[in-house]
């Protein structure tokens, strides 16, 4: 598999948690192969039903142990895929918790649906990370190779992987099956739609429904914001809410005849080209919704927020 049309510089490919990750698995495979057999490991490790009290840390040591070269390669070479990406957007400390949790949503489904042998692989983590690749950058494409050379958008591929394992769980039950635990797979994409929905953790998401409207100057526009949703609290605003807020006051205590910029400061900081890059941003999200936006454009928000941040 390999993506089409991603820079280097959008789609780096390794990052600290990302290559952390990997080495644990790696490392703890080779031991397998060298020192401890795959037997002894997956019973240190893997999770089963009575370990919930007698050995709870196999719920997390559960990930990091795998069946055989294949198991442990496709999902290493999954997660090199798909992670840097998401990790560069949200940071190594907030990938590393997503990764545990969507973890952790395929062994809640296991104790809830399948209950019967062993539990081992990242499979539900990594999948919980395509999850927020696909609906971070829905519309990438992908070459499936060197299975088949088919270009599909990775939006599709989720849906298509979801409807894979739900098939091959139902077909499991019916034939009494208690092999792959296809239907634990699940609790990462389930965990991980929840984790994304209730957090919001997108940055664009928070520019969509938290700043609010910041009238226009008449002489050198500061950025303009798209209205806040009446729904949301004051105390989820984010560092840029709070300097727009703050602009609105100084717009409205301005006394007549004499100009003053609010925004004038982060227009020093980012420069004018920056500047009107990101009011013709946000007009276009205004105009045509937050998916309107291009790679780029949602790079350049993304690093703005982050600037405003460290400022």
């Amino acid at each position: 598999m390999s993506f089409s049309g991603i820079s280097e510089q959008e789609h780096p490919r390794v990052t600290p948690a990302v290559q952390w990750l990997i080495a644990l698995n790696v490392a703890i495979y080779f031991l397998q192969l060298t020192v401890v057999r795959s037997a002894d490991m997956a019973a240190a490790l893997a999770f089963t039903l009575p370990d919930l009290t007698q050995r709870p840390w196999t719920i997390f040591t559960y990930m990091f142990v795998h069946a055989g070269f294949w198991h442990v390669t496709l999902n290493m070479y999954t997660l090199w895929l798909f992670g840097p990406r998401v990790e560069r957007a949200w940071g190594a400390k907030s990938f590393t918790l997503f990764y545990l949790l969507c973890g952790l949503g395929r062994w809640l489904f296991f104790v809830m649906l399948t209950r019967t042998g062993y539990l081992l692989g990242a499979s539900a983590a990594i999948y919980g990370v395509m999850l927020a690749y696909a609906m971070r950058w829905p519309d990438d494409e992908m070459v499936l190779f060197p299975f088949i050379f088919l270009a599909i958008k990775v939006k599709w591929l989720v849906v298509l992987l979801a409807g894979f394992n739900l098939a091959l769980g139902l077909w499991s039950a019916s034939a009494a099956s208690s092999g792959v635990a296809y239907f634990a797979h699940l609790g990462g994409f389930v965990f991980g739609w929840l984790y994304l929905k209730a957090s919001s953790s997108s940055g664009l998401d928070r520019l969509r429904h938290r700043i609010s409207q910041v009238p226009d100057e008449p002489d050198d526009h500061p950025p303009r914001a798209i209205p806040r949703s009446p729904s949301r609290s004051n105390r989820e605003r984010t560092e840029i809410d709070e300097i727009v807020a703050r602009s609105n006051a100084a717009v409205a205590t301005n006394k007549p005849g004499k100009s003053r910029n609010p925004l004038l400061p982060l227009s020093r900081r980012f420069g004018k080209k920056k500047t009107d890059e990101l009011n013709r941003v946000l007009d276009k999200i205004s105009a045509k919704g937050i998916e309107s936006l291009t790679t780029d454009e949602r790079v350049l928000l993304e690093e703005m927020s982050k600037r405003l941040r460290n400022s």
